[in-house]
């Protein structure tokens, strides 16, 4: 591996090890944003490869997401779940039938849900309500 690379990774590692919980939130629906920009690339390029990898990732983001919301703090909650349940699903669909709509179908969900998470930590950040 290269200097670089090591430094890359490292950076990366002490990102994470240092983000309070809603920089967490946001690194994960940011790389999930990431994956299935790589999905679709993947897609449209016919590389079976690289689009499955990145499904394969959002859907582990997602599964992540979903096992780390507490349901108990939020009345929406349970529907958040639901949520994730169905992006899923259209993930798995997406790397099954290699049919694009599905991975529009999950973005359409989620990059929503991310900005509103940016729009709340910013506002959480700078002391705005």
């Amino acid at each position: 591996m290269s200097t670089q690379a090591q430094l890359r990774n490292r950076y990366a590692r002490e990102a994470v090890a240092t983000a309070t919980p809603a920089q967490l939130l946001m690194m994960l629906y940011d790389r999930l944003i990431k994956d299935l920009n790589a999905a679709e690339t993947g897609l449209g390029a016919r590389d079976i490869q690289a689009t499955h990898s990145a499904l394969i990732h959002a859907q582990d983001i997602v599964h992540e997401l979903s096992a780390t919301l507490d349901t108990t703090l939020w009345k929406e909650g349970e529907a958040l779940q639901r949520l994730y349940a169905w992006v899923i699903e259209q993930l798995i669909e997406a790397n099954m039938t290699k049919d694009v709509q599905f991975v529009h179908n999950a973005r359409e969900v989620v990059e929503p849900i991310r900005d509103a998470w940016h729009q709340v930590a910013s506002a959480g950040v700078t002391g705005q309500s």
